[in-house]
C-alpha cells in the first residue's frame, strides 16, 4: 500500500506555469507505475500523464502534449508535473495516482492508490 500527497497547485495566468509534487510513503515507490489525472467541475477524470516505474516510458494526453511534463525521482519518492503555456481548460484538480498494474496504465480504473488532489486554477 502506498500513500499519496499531492502539492503546489494555485492560481496563475494564461501562460503561466506550475509543478506540481506527489510525495509518496507507506510503499516501494519505484515498483510503481504513476499517473497524473485532473478532474473540473462537472466532468469525468481524465488522463493527464503516465510514466513507468523506472521512467523510461512516458505517455501524455493529446491535449497536454508539448506543455506539460511528467516525470519521477525515485530517490525522493516524488512525482512532479511541469506544467507550462498553462490554459483556462486546464483549471481542475489534479490527483496523482499509483498503481503495481504492468504496462503503464491510462485508464484511471487501472490505478488503485489516489492522492487527495491538488486544485490549479488558470484565469484568462
Amino acid at each position: 500500500q502506498v500513500q499519496l500527497v499531492e502539492s503546489g497547485g494555485g492560481l496563475v495566468q494564461a501562460g503561466g506555469s506550475l509543478r506540481l509534487s506527489c510525495a509518496a510513503s507507506g510503499g516501494t515507490f519505484s515498483r510503481f507505475d504513476m499517473g497524473w489525472f485532473r478532474q473540473a467541475p462537472g466532468k469525468e477524470r481524465e488522463f493527464v500523464a503516465a510514466i513507468s516505474d523506472s521512467g523510461r516510458i512516458i505517455y501524455s494526453a493529446d491535449s497536454v502534449k508539448g506543455r506539460f511534463t511528467i516525470s519521477r525521482d525515485n530517490a525522493k519518492n516524488t512525482l512532479y508535473l511541469q506544467m507550462n503555456s498553462l490554459k483556462p481548460e486546464d483549471t481542475a484538480v489534479y490527483y496523482c495516482a499509483a498503481t503495481l498494474r504492468n504496462g503503464v496504465p491510462t485508464r484511471r480504473f487501472d490505478y488503485d492508490y489516489w492522492g487527495q488532489g491538488t486544485q490549479v486554477t488558470v484565469s484568462s
